[in-house]
């Protein structure tokens, strides 16, 4: 009996339809067991509640005040993990303890973690956080709830979104679905999804009605996919250092010949 073919999954995250209600992040923080926050709005940190992502929260909703005709207007946009198709945080981590699964997620085994923040420096995104106040710190991210997928549910955040902002499915069927979108209200949506191309196309896609730089998004990326940027680069690591040790030697071999025949001429005068 053949095994079933496992297609990828992949959510739309449809900025034109969210409200900043924020019940995507307390559901992560519910199913993670993730303690909860205390904000102030009126210490000055605003409404948009926590400023970033951190060890404690998975999921953002952003909100952006954007010039929409004649007057500024709210648009909301969400940070979380992209789950990338070729991810660079998993190819920078030195244990193998960030990997992609065949469903789609990013996940991290924090057995093997040991806190080097290489998955930091290498995300384009700028998603994995440190947990800075712990005693045996370790990278906290979204997993595009992975176990819950791997028992036939959806992620916690698209089952709670009372708008509908948040759809997942199958990867191809998403990606027909913001077609669809974008196609059939032109005036609603920027012709552009974001995460379908960007360093090699990730499993979550951003719609929205602005371009995604005024709302906070990091725009002007590759399409390539990061790892296949850096393997080139790393390709050329062991020519240059056998360069380089070679310079080094005949530098060395130089020296110390002048060095003998100093002494040489030394002991003879």
């Amino acid at each position: 009996m053949s095994t079933p073919t496992v297609k990828p999954k992949a959510m739309i995250q449809d900025n034109t339809r969210c409200i900043g209600c924020r019940a995507c992040m307390v559901a992560c923080k519910s199913w993670n067991d993730r303690p909860a926050d205390h904000t102030d709005f009126f210490a000055g940190e605003g409404y948009q509640n926590p400023r970033d992502l951190d060890a404690n929260n998975y999921t953002l909703i952003t909100f952006n005040e954007v010039v929409t005709g004649a007057k500024p207007d709210w648009v909301f946009g969400r940070q979380l993990c992209m789950h990338c198709e070729h991810p660079a945080c998993a190819s920078a981590c030195p244990t193998t303890a960030m990997f992609k699964t065949d469903l789609g997620p990013v996940v991290f085994d924090e057995s093997r973690c040991i806190g080097c923040r290489a998955c930091m420096q290498a995300c384009p995104f700028i998603i994995p956080k440190y947990d800075y106040d712990s005693f045996a710190p370790k990278i906290h991210k979204c997993t595009f709830c992975a176990d819950r997928l791997e028992v036939g549910m959806d992620p916690a955040c698209a089952t709670v979104c009372p708008t509908g902002a948040i759809s997942f499915g199958d990867r191809d069927e998403m990606v027909g679905e913001a077609k669809r979108r974008i196609a059939a209200a032109p005036g609603t949506y920027i012709p552009e999804i974001y995460g379908l191309d960007e360093v090699g196309g990730t499993s979550v896609l951003h719609l929205s009605s602005v371009p995604f730089e005024k709302i906070g998004y990091i725009t002007g990326l590759p399409k390539t996919p990061m790892p296949d940027l850096t393997h080139r680069w790393l390709r050329m690591t062991a020519p240059v250092f056998a360069v380089l040790y070679a310079v080094f030697g005949a530098l060395n071999w130089i020296v110390r010949r002048r060095m003998r025949h100093q002494r040489h001429d030394g002991e003879h005068t």
